[in-house]
């Protein structure tokens, strides 16, 4: 039997016997896609449809050019991409997963990154977003605000590591000449110029194409999120997950870790909410080894996360298998940092804190600035959600429906 025909067999019976498994536990596959989907309308798709929307319009406005050029003598030397990387970096932080990897693909498909330039560009441009590290982990999971800054700081220094190492990737493919990388303002202001000159659309069709495609990709993400809650629990449900959790419990004391973190660490590998959670809860285990499990989760991002970037790149040349190689690095590179800075960033800073008269809101443990925006996204974000996804049916009856009619 040839590797094809194997291939075949397994992923059939992978299949079958995740299938039998939603039929035999229904109660279970109701639980978890009822955990997915509340994750994505009540956080998810609020937070990141803002950001969506907007990116589409800088794109299409030209300022991502415009900005390019600005940022062109930082990003190209540093990680050897264009300059409109330093946009993609930035609302890939203050988003979280997975703008990078779709703002990345619009660039490319546009013929503003080559194909290794954006793979590039996508390897460190997916992170979380500060809303999630400090209001849903810190907060919300360990009820700890002081714990958000040491896992802020290892995932984000991580990030420039990664871009750092991957700044090496595909030299031998690239054959575009090396440019000198200059500022300025009068060139910048010439592509910005042309590139909203070259835009023919009327501003009404501009906005609602930048809310139609944000929408679409967050329905995407949204199935992916709700599959892998399935998936997870099916997992756990038919014995694969315990199977595994015993070979990771025999790698974490080899590490001089609590074997208990096995289990919300092999949870995390699918989805980083719930390992997150997991890692939170865990009994009699040092909040430094929990601290490091969750660095870890949040670097390697959850194969949740990588199946909608995949996803997101399938559409273009990008490959995906750079993306998760990058994935692998960060989530060391995060859970080394974690130790690192664990001493200076949170055992320095807690002793300190009863000397400083006045805190930062975002660091004071009492007002939590991204636990309050936090609650407020659980709050109103279905309602958001809901009223959004009426709005983009609206747009759609409106594009494929009418027409015909007429």
């Amino acid at each position: 039997m040839n590797k094809s025909k194997l291939l075949t067999l397994l992923l059939t019976a992978i299949i079958t016997i995740l299938s039998l498994s939603l039929i035999i536990n229904p109660q279970a596959t109701l639980e978890s896609s009822i955990r997915g989907l509340h994750i994505w309308w009540g956080i998810v798709f609020p937070s990141l449809l803002p950001f969506f929307i907007l990116s589409e319009l800088l794109i299409s406005f030209g300022i991502v050019s415009f900005i390019g050029v600005l940022l062109e003598p930082l990003m190209r030397p540093l990680f050897r991409v264009p300059g409109i990387g330093g946009f993609v970096w930035a609302m890939g932080m203050a988003s979280g997963f997975p703008s990078g990897a779709k703002l990345s693909a619009t660039l490319r498909k546009q013929s503003q990154l080559t194909r290794v330039e954006a793979e590039r560009l996508v390897s460190f441009t997916n992170s979380s977003n500060p809303l999630f590290i400090f209001g849903a982990i810190s907060v919300g999971f360990f009820h700890n605000a002081q714990l958000g800054i040491v896992l802020a700081a290892s995932h984000y220094v991580s990030n420039m590591c990664v871009g750092l190492v991957m700044r090496f990737h595909g030299r031998k493919e690239e054959q575009i000449p090396k440019q000198k990388s200059s500022f300025s303002l009068r060139t910048a202001f010439h592509i910005l110029h042309t590139k909203r000159i070259e835009e023919t659309r009327p501003l009404g069709k501009i906005l609602g194409d930048a809310v139609t495609s944000s929408v679409h990709t967050l329905l995407m993400i949204g199935g992916f999120i709700i599959l892998f809650s399935v998936l997870n629990r099916m997992l756990t449900q038919i014995g694969i997950i315990p199977f595994f959790t015993f070979w990771i419990q025999y790698i974490l004391q080899l590490l001089s870790f609590s074997t208990a973190l096995a289990f919300p660490l092999l949870s995390g590998i699918f989805e980083i909410t719930l390992g997150s959670q997991l890692a939170s809860v865990t009994t009699n285990t040092p909040l430094l080894q929990q601290a490091i499990i969750t660095s870890f989760i949040l670097g390697f991002g959850g194969l949740s996360v990588q199946a909608q970037v995949a996803s997101i790149l399938a559409d273009t040349d990008i490959r995906f298998k750079p993306y998760f190689i990058a994935r692998i690095l960060q989530a060391v590179f995060a859970a080394s940092l974690t130790y690192l800075l664990w001493k200076p960033l949170y055992m320095n800073w807690n002793q300190l804190i009863p000397v400083v008269e006045e805190l930062p809101v975002i660091t004071s443990p009492s007002t939590p600035f991204f636990a309050t925006l936090y609650d407020t996204t659980l709050s109103y974000g279905p309602i958001i959600t809901i009223s959004m996804l009426f709005l983009y049916t609206i747009m759609l009856l409106r594009n494929h429906v009418l027409p015909k009619k007429t």
